[in-house]
């Protein structure tokens, strides 16, 4: 039996894409402050779960909704189920967007907003990949599981509850990468550089903040202090104005007597792609480093300056690595705060490090490196909890090779194995990969301002998805 899967896809494409347009509308940010019983990451996750699931119900598939923490949407029969994993939690939009980052806005055949790429895009591709078989009544000898996550971006939290409620499928892909197909992905370990509150120095540092998110390159980078003298801040100001000329970055400086506040403009990325922003918050520190500051503020500073800027694979911190097969330990510095001691108050001063590390290398090692470089410095050195260790899928498992080989029919390109440092649902499963909707050459705008999917991407990720599926699981 010959299906075009290409028609399939046209006959639905219009339906695809206001589908598409009305998830996107969901701002689905995690918010910790809006966390309740019925909204364990707040009301934007939850209510893009709940508006994913609801395509699922409406197309006639088995439903479930594990306590809004994650769902899925399922067919078929069979001893083995066939996972597909997406998720509908973004990160934040941050600013310089040309256009509302959640009201949709296709131009030259482009679909704008947040989460048009990762991953509500790619999800609805897989998802109507899915619902187009169901509708053939193709014979299958498998489950079919689309699992639907909701905090993706942050910790995973949906999955490991998702996963003490619900069995895991046998194998599976997430569309949550790029084509041809990711069957390896670094270790993820984030771990934190912290300072005293104090201020002994000529420069009273009163708050410096940069970053969203641990795994986002900071676009923007603010800074409070108090100068020696107007005579300082004014000199001060005019060095600001040199720096940011000579640098790749733009910024602002506002100075009344001795009081200065700075806000510096860098340029946003995936933290598992350093190289490719510019860190304002590193930019900031590198500027303010030339100036006497003291105590934690100047360590705080320094620490920055000298260890993290323009350092995107460990090197000034004694940490470097680079395997064989899975290519170099990446470094991201993603969140910096702080705030001086007020009346006896002590914030937490840090600088979270996201770690994408390949095989020969442990959140441990990582831990014990940086603390004897940093150590004397006056930081002291904490690692989250949360770590995921390489991961990798043979290129001769019967998974991997389908997956190329629909993506080599359709595409009359040749399928290669790849190893990111990015981190997808694919490595929840043993047999696990990530499997597009990205194309090679594509322009990468995850997690940055004016993100944006092809509308031909899409549909052709709609066409793979739909024959891989139906491989997969007949």
């Amino acid at each position: 039996m010959t299906i075009d899967w290409k028609k399939e896809v046209e006959d639905r494409k219009d339906d695809l894409l206001n589908d598409l347009i009305d998830l996107l509308k969901v701002k689905s940010e995690r918010e910790d402050d809006k966390v309740t019983a019925d909204a364990p990451f707040g009301p934007g996750p939850r209510d893009a779960l709940l508006h994913m699931l609801a395509y699922g119900e409406r197309d006639g598939f088995t439903v479930k909704n594990v306590d809004n923490y994650a769902g899925h949407i399922e067919f078929g029969e069979g001893d083995e189920t066939l996972g597909i994993f997406g998720h509908m939690d973004v990160v934040p939009a941050g600013d310089g967007w040309s256009t509302d980052p959640y009201d949709p806005v296709i131009n030259d055949n482009k679909i704008y907003a947040r989460g048009s790429s990762d991953d509500k895009g790619p999800s609805m591709a897989a998802y109507y990949g899915m619902k187009i078989i169901k509708e053939l009544g193709l014979p299958l000898s498998k489950k079919i599981r689309f699992v639907v996550g909701s905090d993706e971006e942050s910790g995973w939290a949906d999955m490991d509850y998702y996963f003490e409620h619900e069995e895991k499928p046998d194998f599976g892909f997430s569309p949550d990468a790029n084509f041809p197909i990711i069957n390896g992905e670094k270790g993820n370990v984030t771990l934190g550089l912290h300072f005293q509150g104090n201020n002994e120095g000529d420069y009273q540092l009163q708050q410096f903040t940069a970053g969203l998110r641990e795994n986002m390159v900071p676009g923007t980078a603010t800074a409070s202090f108090i100068a020696p003298s107007t005579d300082a801040a004014l000199a001060l100001e005019k060095a600001f104005f040199d720096y940011v000329e000579a640098q790749p970055v733009t910024g602002t400086i506002e100075t009344e007597n001795e009081q200065v506040k700075i806000e510096l403009v860098g340029k946003g990325a995936h933290g598992a792609s350093p190289q490719s922003g510019i860190n304002a918050g590193t930019f900031l520190a590198v500027f303010l480093d030339n100036f006497a500051f003291g105590g934690g503020a100047k360590q705080f500073i320094h620490a920055a300056a000298a260890y993290v800027h323009e350092d995107f694979y460990g090197e000034k911190l004694g940490v470097a690595y680079e395997d064989e097969k899975m290519g170099k330990l990446t470094m991201n510095a993603g969140l910096f705060a702080f705030k001086a001691n007020q009346a006896g108050t002590q914030a937490d001063n840090f600088i979270a490090l996201n770690f994408r590390y390949p095989k020969g290398v442990t959140a441990e090692s990582l831990e014990i490196g940086i603390e004897k470089t940093v150590g004397m410095d006056g930081a002291t050195v904490t690692r989250n909890e949360r770590n995921m260790e390489p991961h990798y899928v043979p290129v001769d498992d019967p998974l991997v090779e389908t997956l190329l080989a629909v993506y080599e029919e359709h595409t009359g390109e040749k399928g290669f194995e790849q190893i990111i440092g990015g981190g997808t649902y694919g490595r929840l499963l043993k047999r696990g990969v990530a499997y597009g909707a990205m194309f090679p050459g594509y322009v990468d705008t995850m997690h940055q301002a004016n993100e944006f999917m092809s509308l031909d991407d899409l549909f052709n990720a709609a066409v793979i998805y739909a024959d891989a599926i139906y491989r997969l699981a007949k």
